[in-house]
């Protein structure tokens, strides 16, 4: 593979995913990453992003001006209408599980065609993002049929055909870690709380799938170590 372009948010499955490739390609690949400020709560994720760019040593990192999104989805989603809740990760109904509240309206197809757009611009084939199994249960934009169903319109392509690549997308989040671990990746430098309180809310969904698959790696997570004060 010549190289790649990364979906990176700055959580934990999209940091470790970027590592995973740079390891991955070889460090003579051309490695790059497109973040998108599409108007989330938790942007703070963003700050990561550049962190973990720069530490991977991508040829460019790009972060997309898209908060447009928000607007136009305005109300259809906890993640980026303010006005929300984002619900504690105990109070959910098997409903709510199946869709959850944090789902925003189709985000990674438009993100995933967008770079796509640029993959093909700058000549890369793969465009990889951090879709995992653990995410499955209520993200239908995480799973392995959506993924080979986007494949299947981007090889109508004719001339420079761009693939989508989810490496992860039969691993859960504790498997994810574990890589990390390997790759020596500073999870501190990584950011999953979705009400985007620092360091972390602690009871959303996402900061408890977090806290139990650090749990069932048998590493400490450097964020629950900065909630608790020590």
């Amino acid at each position: 593979m010549k190289g790649a372009v990364v979906l990176l948010s700055g959580g934990v499955d999209s940091t470790v995913l970027l590592h995973w490739m740079r390891r991955r390609l070889g460090s003579e690949a051309e490695l790059r990453a497109l973040s998108f400020d599409y108007g989330q709560r938790h942007a703070y994720e963003l700050e990561m992003a550049r962190v973990q760019a720069k530490r991977a040593g991508v040829r460019e990192h790009r972060v997309v001006p898209f908060r447009f999104f928000a607007d136009l989805i305005a109300g259809a989603s906890a993640l980026t209408d303010v006005r929300s809740v984002v619900p504690d990760g105990r109070t959910l109904s098997q409903e709510e599980r199946n869709q959850p509240p944090t789902y925003v309206p189709n985000r990674n197809m438009v993100l995933l065609s967008v770079a796509a757009a640029y993959a093909e611009a700058v000549g890369l084939p793969v465009v990889s993002y951090g879709a995992h199994q653990s995410d499955a249960y209520g993200y239908w934009d995480c799973t392995g049929d959506f993924v080979r169903a986007i494949n299947v319109v981007l090889a109508q392509n004719r001339r420079k055909p761009v693939s989508i690549d989810a490496p992860f997308v039969e691993w859960n989040k504790t498997a994810i870690i574990c890589v990390g671990m390997e790759l020596n990746v500073d999870f501190s430098a990584t950011w999953s709380c979705y009400r985007g309180i620092p360091p972390a809310c602690g009871v959303c969904s996402t900061c408890r799938e977090r806290r139990r698959a650090f749990k069932e790696a048998g590493v400490p997570d450097p964020l629950e170590t900065a909630m608790n004060g020590t």
